[in-house]
């Protein structure tokens, strides 16, 4: 399967697709893993804030058959893989942006198979802010929303910061998996040529080219991190 791998033929094609074919598919790889990371934050934040504040214990309570909702909502959303989950929400993709085949299109369900991940990594987050902290805010007359804009989420900053770290390095694996039904990027390159052609040299580079861009979010992440951490600062 690999003898001619690197044969004078296999290098030339793969240099021409190199060229002319993957800067565009790694703007798309960007592209898609940026936006779809962002509405998935936008969406799962609010829920992350909601299954810490609104448990009984909480600042703010919420009914406990809502919050059993929500928790059987986000897990079993998390439950689903993504290629089930991409077919499973195709009425979804074709209603929101017209087609479920494309690079646009592939953002609905990465988005959906992103949020609840972020609504847990956003409940971790909070879950870590000294509960002496909350507890003077509120001896303090704060409001829970005062406690929630102005004490939880700047304490966990860092953290939160480092969370979606993760979220956007997962969504980028997403994206390659997602050019199986059609969407853009340099998982399409790896499929259309690594695996349906044979072209195993396309393919390796593809792959070298989404860890790189892995290790590349991973380090601004938790540089970004280490800068806002109060703690380190003292």
């Amino acid at each position: 399967m690999f003898n001619d791998l690197f044969s004078p033929e296999v290098i030339e094609e793969t240099l021409d697709i190199t060229l002319n074919q993957i800067p565009f598919a790694l703007w798309e790889t960007f592209y898609v893993t940026v936006l779809a990371t962002l509405f998935a934050v936008i969406i799962g934040l609010p829920l992350g804030v909601l299954l810490v504040v609104g448990e009984k214990n909480g600042i703010l309570p919420l009914p406990k058959p809502f919050m059993a909702f929500l928790n059987v909502f986000i897990n079993l959303l998390r439950s689903v893989p993504f290629l089930i989950l991409m077919i499973l929400v195709f009425p979804i993709t074709r209603f929101i942006i017209g087609t479920t085949v494309g690079t646009t299109a592939s953002i609905v369900p990465l988005v959906i198979a992103a949020f609840p991940f972020v609504a847990r990594l956003v409940e971790s987050s909070l879950r870590e802010v000294n509960p002496n902290i909350i507890e003077t805010a509120q001896s303090m007359g704060a409001s829970p929303f005062q406690i929630i804009i102005k004490v939880m989420i700047p304490e966990s900053v860092p953290s939160l910061i480092s969370n979606t770290t993760i979220a956007i390095t997962t969504v980028l694996g997403y994206t390659a998996m997602s050019g199986i039904i059609g969407g853009g990027g340099l998982g399409k390159i790896a499929i259309n040529y690594g695996y349906y052609r044979y072209k195993y040299l396309v393919m390796l580079i593809a792959v070298i080219i989404l860890i790189i861009l892995v290790q590349i979010f991973q380090s601004f992440g938790t540089k970004l991190s280490k800068v806002t951490d109060k703690r380190l600062k003292k």
